[in-house]
C-alpha cells in the first residue's frame, strides 16, 4: 500500500537514545499521554456522567472523611488516605468530563493541599507528620502522601502549575532528612501504641517511587534516586512463602520490584512481579477475570469462586498493570485491564452508580445484608452502600476515569499505541515535527468485534500507530482506507502501522470473538468466555432497600430464578452449541442484566443440593457431577452485566 510499513512488534520500539525517561533510569517503550489528551464517548462516557452524578460526583454529601474541617483541607480534624484515593479519581472525572462545577471543586482541594506546605517541606494533615506513641517514640505517615501525589502530577499534566513541582522537591527533601527510626519504621512490640495505621507504608513504601522518578524526570536532581532506594529498601519483606495476605497490598506490593527495575537494572527486579503474580493467581485465582479470593486476606483453603474480592482491590490491580505496561511494553498488563475492569469492576456498583459493595466474587447468586458470610471479614461486605466501605467508598473514583486516560499511550518512537479499545477522541502530538494529531475511535468493544480510527490532521505527517491483538484474539484483520491489509498478527503482540497519514485516513481493525471455555483444574469446573468477556448465568434481580435514605439507599439484592446449574457440555472441541446472539444497538448503560448487549445460549441440569448454606453458595462440587434433572436452555450474560453471578460451572457427567 505505497508508503504504508505494517510489521508485527512484541513491544513498541525505543530508538537509540530515546524512551520516556532520563538516564540513568532505563527507558522505557510507553509513556502516559497527558491529562485531558482523551475525550471518551460511548458507553464509557455514559459511565463517566454516571459517576458525575452518583456517589463519586457527590461524595462530599456523604462522607465524613470529606468535611471542611479535613486535615487535607488545612482544617483541624485528622487526614488520612480517605481523602487522597477520592481526590485523584475526582480530579481526572472532572477533567474527562470537563465538568466546570467539579474541576471547580477540585481545584479548591488542590489549592488547599499546595498551601499548606510548612517551611520544613511537610505539607498536608498536621496529625500525620508526629505520631507519638506512649513511649515516647515518634513516626511520620508518608503513605497518604504517595495517594496525593497522583492528583498533584495530574492537575501539573492540565495545567502546568510550576508549584507541584516546587511542592514535591521541598517535601522529598523533608523525607530525605527525616532520622531512621521516624521514616517508614517497622511494626514491634509498640505497634498498639500507634495503631494499624501508620504502618501501611511499611507495606506500600513502593508506591512513592513513581513519584520520584517523575520529579526526578522534571528535575535530573540525582538525590531522589537515593531516596528511591530509601524507600525501596524499606519495603516490608514477602510473608513467607507468599508476598502479601492482604489483597490491596498485594495488588499494589507485586510490581514494586518492577518499577525498582528502572533504577536498579537488577534484571531478578524485572522478573519479580510476574513470579509473584503468577504464583498468587495459580492458587488463589480459581475465577475468570483475573481476580483471586481473598476477602480482605487469602486464607489457606479458601480459593472457591465464591470467595470474594475487595473493589479496592480492583482499582489497585489496574494502576499496577498501568504502570508495568509503561514500563515494559507488553499486552498482557492491557489484557489483565480489560479482565478486571470489564468482568468485574461494573457489578461491584448499582447501574446509577450511586453505591457499591465491598466484595465481589465470580460466583454470588445473593446480595444481602447479612453480617456472618464465610468471609475474612464479618459484618455487611456484599450488599450495596454509599456510605459504609470506608476505603471503597472512596478508591472506587479511580475506576472509570483510570481506564479511560489509559486507553492510549505514547510510545518512544513518537507514534500511538490503542492500548485499551473503547470509543473515544484521542490528541497528541507525534512524528519528528511533534505535529497535533486526533484519532477518532469508534467501536461498541467489548461486546463488538469492529474498531474504526479516523486520522485528522492539519498536514500530512508521518508516525506509527500501534494496534494491540488481545491474547484472546487468533484472528486479527485490517484494513487501510477500505483497503484490506495483509497481515501476520499474533496474539500478545502489536500491529505497527506506520505511513504518512492524512486527514481524513481510516484504520479498520476486527478481532474475532469466538466462544471458548475455561477449564478450572482444581475442581473440574468452566467459564465461558467470548472475547474479553466471560459470562455468567442471567439470573432474575429483585432489588430491596436495606438501610439509607430516599436520596442515597442501600440495597440488597435476592434471586427470582434458580441459580443451581451445572452445565452440559455437548463437545469439548467444537463449541457450536454455544450459541451467541448479539444486539443490533448497544445501551448507554449496558452493564445491567436487562441491557447485556450479548447473550450466549447453552445447556445445563438444575444441583438440588446446591443450594445457600448461611445465605452464601456453596464451594462448588468437584466435576462431573450428576443430576437426575431435566435439561434447560440457560442464558449467560457478560459478568460485568450481572450483578447475581455463576460464572464458574459445574460440569455435568454424561
Amino acid at each position: 500500500m505505497g508508503d504504508t510499513e505494517v510489521s508485527r512488534a512484541r513491544v513498541p520500539a525505543i530508538p537509540e537514545g530515546k524512551g520516556f525517561n532520563r538516564p540513568p533510569l532505563l527507558p522505557v517503550p510507553l509513556g502516559k499521554l497527558p491529562a485531558g489528551s482523551i475525550k471518551p464517548a460511548g458507553w464509557l462516557r455514559k459511565q463517566l456522567l454516571l459517576m458525575c452524578q452518583g456517589m463519586t460526583g457527590r461524595l462530599e454529601e456523604l462522607s465524613d472523611f470529606l468535611k471542611p474541617d479535613n486535615g487535607w483541607l488545612c482544617g483541624r480534624e485528622e487526614g488520612w488516605e480517605e481523602q487522597p484515593y477520592w481526590l485523584r479519581g475526582f480530579y481526572s472525572l472532572a477533567v474527562l468530563t470537563g465538568n466546570k462545577d467539579l474541576l471547580k471543586k477540585a481545584n479548591r482541594w488542590i489549592e488547599a493541599v499546595i498551601s499548606s506546605q510548612q517551611e520544613d517541606g511537610y505539607f498536608g494533615p498536621a496529625n500525620l507528620k508526629n505520631i507519638k506513641g506512649k513511649n515516647g517514640r515518634e513516626m511520620c505517615d508518608l503513605w497518604p502522601h504517595m495517594v496525593m501525589f497522583d492528583a498533584l502530577t495530574t492537575h501539573y499534566e492540565r495545567t502546568g502549575d510550576e508549584r507541584v513541582v516546587s511542592l514535591m522537591e521541598r517535601f522529598f527533601d523533608f523525607c530525605t532528612a527525616l532520622p531512621e527510626e521516624k521514616f517508614i519504621p517497622r511494626p514491634d512490640a509498640n505497634f498498639e501504641i500507634f495503631g494499624w495505621k501508620p504502618y501501611v507504608q511499611y507495606d506500600r513504601a513502593g508506591d512513592m517511587l513513581p513519584h520520584l522518578y517523575w520529579l526526578y524526570n522534571k528535575t535530573g536532581q540525582t538525590g531522589l534516586l537515593q531516596l528511591g532506594t530509601r524507600f525501596y529498601q524499606h519495603l516490608k519483606p514477602p510473608e513467607g512463602e507468599w508476598l502479601d495476605y492482604h489483597v490491596v497490598n498485594f495488588t499494589q506490593r507485586f510490581r514494586y520490584p518492577g518499577n525498582y527495575y528502572l533504577q536498579s537494572c537488577f534484571p531478578p527486579h524485572r522478573k519479580a512481579p510476574e513470579y509473584w503474580y503468577r504464583q498468587h493467581l495459580l492458587t488463589w485465582g480459581q475465577q475468570p477475570g483475573g481476580i483471586f479470593g481473598a476477602d480482605e486476606r487469602i486464607r489457606p483453603g479458601f480459593t472457591d469462586p465464591r470467595q470474594g474480592f475487595e473493589t479496592c482491590g480492583l482499582v489497585e490491580f489496574n494502576k499496577s498493570f498501568y504502570i508495568l505496561g509503561r514500563i515494559t511494553g507488553e499486552t498482557i498488563y492491557a489484557d489483565r485491564c480489560e479482565a478486571i475492569t470489564l468482568n468485574h469492576f461494573p457489578a461491584a456498583q448499582t447501574p446509577d452508580l450511586k453505591a457499591l459493595h465491598y466484595l465481589t466474587a465470580s460466583n454470588q447468586p445473593q446480595l444481602d445484608a447479612g453480617e456472618q458470610h464465610d468471609y475474612y471479614n464479618k459484618g455487611r461486605q456484599i450488599c450495596y452502600s454509599p456510605w459504609i466501605y470506608r476505603c471503597c467508598q472512596h478508591n472506587v473514583a479511580m475506576g472509570w476515569p483510570y481506564y479511560a486516560e489509559n486507553l492510549w499511550q505514547s510510545s518512544a518512537d513518537k507514534g500511538l499505541v490503542a492500548w485499551l479499545y473503547a470509543a473515544c477522541e484521542v490528541t497528541a502530538r507525534v512524528g519528528r515535527e511533534k505535529a497535533p494529531v486526533k484519532i477518532f475511535e469508534e467501536t461498541a468493544y467489548p461486546f463488538s468485534k469492529e474498531v474504526k480510527l479516523t486520522v485528522e490532521s492539519l498536514q500530512k505527517i508521518r508516525f506509527p500507530i500501534y494496534l494491540r491483538v488481545p491474547n484472546w484474539c487468533e484472528h486479527f484483520s485490517l484494513s487501510i482506507n477500505d483497503e484490506p491489509v495483509s497481515v501476520q498478527a499474533r496474539p500478545g503482540f502489536y500491529l505497527r502501522v506506520e505511513r504518512n497519514w492524512t486527514s481524513g485516513d481510516r484504520i479498520v481493525i476486527s478481532m474475532e470473538m469466538k466462544p471458548s471455555l475455561t477449564i478450572w483444574p482444581r475442581t473440574g469446573s468452566v467459564t465461558v468466555n467470548r472475547g474479553p468477556l466471560s459470562y455468567s448465568l442471567r439470573i432474575g434481580e429483585r432489588w430491596q432497600k436495606c438501610g439509607g435514605t430516599e436520596d442515597w439507599p442501600e440495597w440488597e439484592v435476592f434471586p427470582t430464578t434458580p441459580w443451581n446449574y451445572a452445565l452440559v457440555v455437548k463437545d469439548w472441541d467444537n463449541l457450536s452449541w454455544l450459541r451467541v446472539e448479539e444486539a443490533k444497538t448497544i445501551p448507554e448503560q449496558p452493564w445491567t442484566v436487562e441491557a447485556s448487549p450479548v447473550m450466549i445460549r447453552a445447556t445445563g441440569r438444575r444441583l438440588l443440593g446446591w443450594k445457600l448454606e448461611k445465605e452464601t453458595v456453596p464451594p462448588l462440587p468437584t466435576s462431573p457431577v450428576s443430576s437426575c434433572q431435566p435439561e434447560e436452555e440457560l442464558t449467560l450474560i457478560p459478568s460485568g452485566c450481572a450483578r447475581l453471578r455463576i460464572s464458574c460451572f459445574p460440569v455435568v457427567d454424561r
